[in-house]
């Protein structure tokens, strides 16, 4: 089946609106007689209709900060705001698509069921859920196995059926941990183009971590590189590079292999300790 991943023109609403504020997050683990300081004083803000990326090296908490993004973990300290409300616990405006995505699937349950099913819960009528359940089903490239279950699927496949299930719902902000990790180089590359796509299509903002360096330069308009433990933001870095983009022809211009230079750079810097503004661990 051929899929148009053509964007279509990106008409923002008021990018000045802050869809979600990270203002002096910190969170401390206590546990067997010490405490572990995981995230500190971590401040950032995605303006609505934004996708941007968080990269950083290995440990430095991505996950853990997704987590107190999401309400699924308490912050120690500082706070999250989603549309100018404080996170508490996991809100109704966000979705998130974890990395396991054959876990948060339900087996017995067709690609449509596993849809609509978060729809049910948000109390849509029938007519409702199917029209966004076939929507994004549409959007994904699965209109021919609507009525398979994960199980049939390949993985690649299976992500597309989260990634759907986060579209219909609509969320406010779209959160993706490290979502294409398992998959393989080919299936990942067209998972990403689908992702820029989707964007375009439904205007969500998007949050996305990853630890590939060259995907988050390829998705993002900002990148977010993320210092060691205990995290704060190293750097904030403009993606420049057009809207439109190709995983052959954009990843072969000077302009993404100095973005992924400079990106590299500054994580290789996180490895050895570095810390903005004298900051020490």
């Amino acid at each position: 089946m051929s899929i148009d991943t053509t964007p279509a023109p990106r008409e923002r609403i008021d990018t000045t609106t802050p869809a979600l504020d990270v203002r002096g997050l910190k969170k401390v683990y206590t546990g067997h007689g010490r405490d572990v300081e995981a995230v500190r004083n971590l401040t950032f803000t995605i303006r609505s209709g934004e996708l941007v990326c968080i990269v950083g090296p290995s440990g430095a908490g991505k996950t853990t900060l997704l987590r107190c993004i999401s309400g699924l973990l308490d912050v120690t300290d500082g706070e999250v705001v989603l549309d100018g409300k404080k996170v508490t616990e996991p809100p109704p405006g966000m979705a998130v698509v974890f990395q396991e995505y054959g876990r948060s699937l339900f087996p017995w349950l067709t690609v449509r069921q596993n849809i609509e099913l978060p729809l049910k819960e948000k109390g849509l009528k029938k007519a409702e859920r199917a029209e966004k359940v076939q929507t994004a089903i549409d959007a994904v490239g699965l209109t021919d196995s609507a009525d398979a279950h994960p199980w049939q699927l390949s993985g690649g496949m299976q992500q597309r059926v989260a990634i759907a299930r986060a579209v219909a719902y609509e969320p406010s902000v779209l959160l993706m941990d490290e979502p294409f990790a398992a998959v393989d180089a080919q299936t990942r590359a067209d998972l990403e183009d689908l992702v820029r796509d989707l964007w375009h299509k439904f205007k969500v903002t998007v949050l996305f971590v990853t630890h590939d360096i060259d995907e988050a330069v390829y998705l993002g308009e900002r990148v977010l590189v993320l210092s060691h433990r205990p995290t704060v933001i190293l750097e904030d870095v403009k993606i420049t590079l057009p809207d439109e983009r190709s995983q052959l022809e954009t990843r072969s211009t000077k302009e993404f292999a100095d973005l992924r230079h400079h990106v590299y750079e500054q994580i290789q810097k996180a490895k050895q300790g570095f810390r903005p503004d004298g900051d020490t661990a």
